[in-house]
């Protein structure tokens, strides 16, 4: 087992200096950092096994082949998947929940009725949105509490004869907000109806059991659990896989073509169109081993400490707010201090070697509905320390009384 104190050293991007201050990387919500051992993947898959997957009968072929269907499997054990066919690669979160609204689209009719959530990520509202361009569907949007709580009781007065489907995040990526998910998917299936969750923002923080969830779609991104970028997994149910048409086509998703028609291959290779980044795909294998040498309990209770003291030294800032504030919220934080700028207040830390994110983070609907144009948010990983999180708020409380005096 990894010790924390040794995290770092996987981590040189870490020992960079920003106008002569030590890097603070606090945004790994949008992306974390790759250790040494996914980029070692990454070097070892170009340097012996670059061949074309599921196409060749050469050697290297194959041993890319199997080193891409070694991962899938390693995806379905850390899912808990009951197949690895219910693995299917996609290049991110965001075109898993595309794929699932396009195809799925073909069994919607106007009319219909989605649910979603006011903390919804745009990639888990724009896909709905673009199906309504072709059918009158109606969106209900599932409202929060001051604390950023869902209403679950409004939540299951919204369905009605018409719903047909839920789509909602596991864990906001600007509230921090845990979504009690299998709660509210076990409401939906009581009507009948199947939920995707945009997992994106719990993958690297908590274990996910599909099974135990009983979703049926879940989304997750590679680059945000400390794998390559460009890579991600949709996990789907057989019935509802076998059911749904292809998302592309192309190469690699056919069964057999002639001019007259088409058949598709099985799972989940119906939604593998093209030559997938089998590179990456590999290294996300990588990926997963390194979570588990760390533990993904000692991560979140590490992350958790973080949080706890960033918290508690921000709010000792005068005219600070914060967004979000239920218990047990994930390793995320997004405030506002007086009326300083969001954008100035980054611009100022990245001067001070504090790297956050800043503005509506893609969530404008839940910025609206917060009452602001943006904030800013600091959010942790495995690799951050107490030191830096005593650095961030000192830099914190002197970027504001610049902005503010």
């Amino acid at each position: 087992m990894l010790a924390l104190d040794d995290i770092r050293h996987e981590f040189p991007i870490l020992d960079r200096t920003i106008d002569g201050r030590q890097l603070i990387y606090l945004d790994s919500a949008a992306t974390s950092q790759t250790p040494r051992c996914v980029v070692d993947a990454i070097t070892y898959m170009y340097f012996r096994h670059k061949a074309n997957v599921h196409r060749g009968v050469h050697t290297i072929s194959q041993e890319a082949t199997d080193r891409m269907e070694n991962a899938r499997e390693r995806v379905r054990q850390w899912l808990n998947a009951e197949s690895s066919d219910e693995i299917v690669f996609t290049r991110g979160t965001t075109e898993g929940i595309n794929l699932v609204a396009s195809s799925m689209g073909d069994t919607l009719y106007n009319g219909d009725e989605i649910i979603l959530t006011v903390m919804e990520h745009h990639s888990n509202i724009v896909p709905w949105q673009l199906l309504q361009r072709h059918k009158r569907l109606r969106l209900r949007v599932v409202p929060i509490d001051e604390h950023g709580a869902l209403n679950l009781q409004a939540y299951e007065d919204m369905f009605t004869e018409a719903t047909r489907f839920v789509a909602l995040t596991h864990v906001s990526n600007v509230l921090g907000t845990v979504n009690p998910v299998k709660e509210m998917i076990a409401i939906a299936h009581r009507h009948g109806v199947p939920v995707l969750i945009d997992g994106a923002q719990a993958a690297p923080h908590m274990a996910i059991d599909v099974r135990d969830l009983d979703c049926d779609f879940y989304t997750l991104s590679s680059h945000k659990m400390y794998g390559p970028a460009g890579v991600g997994v949709l996990y789907g149910k057989r019935r509802w896989l076998e059911k749904m048409p292809p998302y592309q086509g192309g190469g690699e998703m056919i069964g057999n073509v002639t001019w007259e028609r088409t058949t598709f291959a099985e799972l989940p290779f119906k939604f593998e169109a093209g030559t997938p980044d089998f590179v990456g795909i590999a290294a996300f294998g990588a990926a997963l081993d390194f979570i588990d040498r760390v533990g993904l309990e000692r991560i979140a209770a590490h992350e958790h400490e973080l949080l706890t003291a960033a918290t508690q030294g921000l709010m000792e800032i005068d005219g600070m707010r914060i967004f979000g504030t239920t218990p047990d919220k994930g390793a995320v934080i997004s405030f506002l201090v007086g009326d300083a700028s969001s954008y100035d207040v980054g611009l100022l830390l990245d001067k001070l070697g504090v790297a956050v994110r800043t503005g509506h983070h893609c969530a404008q609907p839940l910025m609206q509905h917060l009452g602001v144009t943006g904030t800013v948010r600091a959010s942790f990983a495995v690799y951050n320390t107490l030191d830096e999180v005593n650095a961030f708020v000192a830099a914190v409380k002197r970027v504001t009384s610049i902005l503010l005096r």
